[in-house]
């Protein structure tokens, strides 16, 4: 005997247009556009002899959305590389990741080229991307909290350094690779000196 509760099997076709339950919930990337007229920021930089400019269009708020690099020798593998490396900043800007990480990742990345760059702030660049994520930085975040001074920094403030027997400071992050021996080289003065086989920062230029 039928009732009138009962109900058809459902096709194939049917099951296949039906709604997933999870289509509701997924969310997706906005991409934050500059508007068509913007103002824009160009810098000339120089990195170990390697000549470029830095493109930074800006937000109606002051704040970067993009990143145009062009290296002085068009066609070159560097310039190919920075090409591709300023379309990805770029696009991660627009997709909302912060400046502040973009620069964290990219900030001391060794390749050559590298090279000193006569900016004072920087000083030595490890490569060409390094420069630039230490340039932004500079540029548009922050600068950096100081560490806690007085009385209750002391009991937490870590034991100064000594130098060395040599009268050289001890290897630093910041510092460049030796072109001798690849060795981290030590701060000696206003330059930089190799531990390893003596070779100085002026023999880097």
């Amino acid at each position: 005997m039928k009732t009138g509760t009962e109900t058809r099997p459902t096709t194939a076709v049917e099951a296949a247009v039906q709604p997933k339950p999870n289509d509701s919930a997924r969310h997706e990337p906005f991409r934050r556009r500059l508007p068509d007229e913007r103002k824009a920021i160009v810098h000339h930089f120089s990195v170990g002899g390697h000549e470029g400019y830095l493109m930074v269009g800006l937000y109606d708020d002051g704040q970067p959305g993009e990143i145009f690099i062009r290296m002085a020798k068009a066609g070159s593998t560097i310039a190919g590389l920075m090409d591709s490396f300023g379309i990805a900043v770029s696009l991660g800007i627009q997709y909302g990741v912060p400046l502040s990480i973009l620069c964290a990742k990219f900030s001391h990345t060794r390749f050559e080229p590298s090279g000193w760059t006569g900016v004072k702030e920087i000083g030595y660049a490890k490569s060409i991307m390094d420069y630039i994520a230490r340039w932004l930085a500079l540029k548009f975040l922050p600068p950096p909290t100081p560490s806690p001074t007085g009385a209750g920094a002391e009991a937490t403030a870590p034991a100064p350094a000594h130098p060395s027997a040599s009268g050289l400071g001890d290897a630093e992050s910041d510092a460049p690779a030796c072109k001798s021996c690849g060795a981290i080289m030590a701060s000696s003065g206003a330059g930089y000196r190799c531990e390893n086989c003596g070779s100085t920062s002026d023999d880097l230029q």
